[in-house]
């Protein structure tokens, strides 16, 4: 790939593609009150919006894993974000609640499988050694647009009308495809690839053990981000200024950890780099149960959460070798599992707040999540070893 076409410019295009899908994810979560007056639905109706994308994603994951298996994959990710693009353009039109959940749901389809193959594609293009770096720079366009797209979708939403909150990210996802498929290299497809052959990744122990370090470690991450501007509200007598501030340090410190995390992961390896992400993410799970309370410690607390959330990239790395010839189907599932983090650590964290425990206990249940998802990982390793050491017996 590297002698063909101007890879700078491909990895830009990929990361747009991450940028519209982060724009449109987060900021639906900001819209909510405005489409919810504007249908005339309760907040917690109109929350079903949101458990439609994530479902979406789930779903998607692999079945566009399996639609696009002989696809090549500059086709394949151009296709996902016109699909992107499209479905968020008509959430932006078409009228109604059963229309929008409809398209919101359309929309999740392709996100694991355009983020997982984006970062697989960018990851295949550079030496072994910088893997972990192409796919960081896929996925940075995630983290920036909680600095850019997500505040500047919402202030869209407020001003002008909640619809263009959606058209945005449509917009953008639209331009991606075209440069994806303007400017990136040409590559066939594998006219020999057989789509039911990707659901072996499902059945590979050595990627469902790492799917399952994502399921639940991420977990923790989610379950304190999730209830981290509620709980600055409830807690403190911050100034108006106090949220965007740390949604939007949120976002830089999700781009330098995401860069980092690339990096580590290129120094130390896959493993090793996994724990350390694992490690800083209980640390600063655990300084965010310290800080509620005091707005300015909880906003330096939304930076270091997000710059210690870096997981996913030695995840990602690490499921290229062990996939075998189902990569696309790991690289989507590693999304989905994610997203499935995000359903499991907001619940949980949820039942704690319940239960009268307070603000402070997202962040015990994010350590204790996050130190379940160290214990598969260790699980994971002997797994492989005892793997090894059988084929070595026989």
């Amino acid at each position: 790939m590297t002698q063909h076409g101007n890879l700078r410019h491909a990895i830009l295009a990929l990361a747009l593609g991450a940028f519209a899908i982060g724009t449109s994810e987060f900021a639906a979560m900001g819209l909510l009150p405005y489409f919810a007056s504007d249908l005339a639905i309760t907040e917690p109706q109109a929350g079903h919006v949101i458990s439609a994308y994530a479902l979406g994603v789930v779903i998607g994951a692999p079945l566009t894993s399996i639609l696009g298996a002989r696809l090549p994959r500059r086709r394949y990710l151009a296709a996902l974000m016109a699909f992107y693009g499209v479905m968020n353009l008509a959430a932006a039109v078409l009228p109604g609640l059963a229309t929008l959940t409809a398209m919101r749901f359309l929309a999740g389809l392709p996100h694991g499988g355009f983020l997982g193959v984006a970062m697989l594609y960018a990851a295949d293009a550079l030496p072994r050694e910088h893997r972990a770096r192409g796919a960081a720079q896929v996925i940075m366009g995630l983290t920036v647009a909680n600095i850019v797209g997500v505040p500047l979708a919402g202030w869209l939403g407020q001003s002008i009308g909640w619809r263009w909150g959606f058209a945005l990210p449509g917009f953008i996802a639209l331009l991606s495809a075209w440069l994806i498929l303007k400017v990136a290299p040409r590559v066939g497809g594998n006219p020999d690839a057989r789509p039911w052959d990707e659901l072996q990744a499902l059945r590979n122990p050595r990627v469902l053990w790492l799917l399952a370090v994502g399921a639940i470690g991420f977990g923790g991450f989610f379950a304190v981000y999730a209830f981290l501007t509620a709980a600055m509200i409830a807690t403190t007598n911050a100034p108006a200024y106090a949220i965007p501030l740390a949604l939007g340090v949120f976002g830089v410190g999700g781009t330098l950890g995401t860069w980092a995390a690339g990096r580590l992961t290129e120094r130390v390896g896959q493993i090793r780099a996994a724990y350390v992400s694992l490690a800083a993410m209980a640390m600063t799970q655990g300084f965010a149960s310290f800080a509620v309370g005091n707005w300015q410690m909880m906003v330096l607390s939304s930076f270091l959460l997000a710059a210690g959330a870096g997981l996913v990239i030695p995840l990602q790395t690490r499921l290229m070798d062990v996939a075998g010839r189902a990569q696309n189907m790991a690289a989507a599932m590693n999304h989905a599992a994610f997203n499935a983090a995000n359903a499991l650590g907001p619940f949980l964290a949820g039942m704690a707040l319940t239960a009268g425990w307070g603000w402070a206990s997202s962040g015990y249940v994010g350590i204790a999540l996050t130190a379940a998802g160290a214990l598969v990982l260790t699980l994971a390793v002997w797994h492989d070893r005892a793997s090894a050491a059988v084929a070595d017996c026989a």
